[in-house]
């Protein structure tokens, strides 16, 4: 994937998910991919959610998270700004998408990405000019 990508939390997640092997190798090679190509995004939204998940579900110790976060900060990360939040409550309004993917979509928005990577929206669906794409 050459595009600009904005990176959903569940790549991060899935990457660590030795429960799903073959999620968690699509979810490497995909971050993999980005991290050399430098054209992946994330946002602070998205970093919070890795970290919350990691510690809270996953239980990963705090090192290994601060380990990752030193890695993801690699990426692009976009800041969530009350721009970005406004422009979230549109989409949320007009597309009927709740209301954290519709922040996720308007950083990828934001942020000049022409893809989306979630595994938590209707793949092939465009919205506020960003196509998502279901890495699974």
């Amino acid at each position: 994937m050459a595009e600009r990508s904005f990176i959903d939390t569940n790549l991060l997640i899935y990457a660590e998910a030795s429960d799903a092997p073959e999620k968690q190798r699509t979810a490497l090679s995909v971050l993999k991919q980005f991290y050399e190509g430098a054209n992946g995004v994330l946002s602070t939204q998205v970093l919070q959610e890795y970290c919350n998940v990691a510690l809270k579900k996953l239980g990963l110790p705090l090192q290994h998270v601060r380990a990752q976060l030193d890695l993801y900060e690699q990426f692009e990360v976009v800041q969530v700004t009350p721009v970005i939040i406004r422009a979230a409550l549109d989409v949320h309004q007009t597309r009927s998408v709740a209301f954290y993917d519709a922040i996720i979509v308007a950083s990828a928005q934001a942020s000049g990405c022409v893809v989306l990577l979630s595994e938590d929206m209707n793949s092939g669906e465009v919205v506020a000019g960003v196509r998502i794409v279901n890495p699974f």
